[in-house]
């Protein structure tokens, strides 16, 4: 642990901040008293909303369905029926 009083810390405020960006604890006093403590800043979190704003597109017909998927689509008997032998691959 370092510490300081106020006068040395004026004159050295650039060589504390770095020794305590490398984890030294770094107190600085009045009077022989602890006043302060210089700490790093931790990294702020990354903001994961909005971080892909503005990277991709949707063109202009997105809402389009192209004819034959929307038949398909429309077609009330997706499924095979079950009772139905038949082989739809052949």
């Amino acid at each position: 642990m370092t510490k300081v009083n106020m006068h040395e810390a004026k004159s050295r405020l650039s060589q504390l901040v770095e020794l305590a960006k490398k984890g030294e604890e770094v107190v600085i006093a009045k009077n022989g008293k602890p006043q302060a403590r210089i700490v790093p800043i931790s990294p702020e979190p990354k903001e994961w909303f909005g971080m892909d704003e503005g990277k991709g597109w949707m063109s202009d017909d997105f809402n389009e369905l192209p004819e034959d998927i929307l038949e398909l689509m429309s077609d009330p008997k997706i499924f095979p029926d079950e009772t139905d032998e038949t082989d739809p691959h052949e």
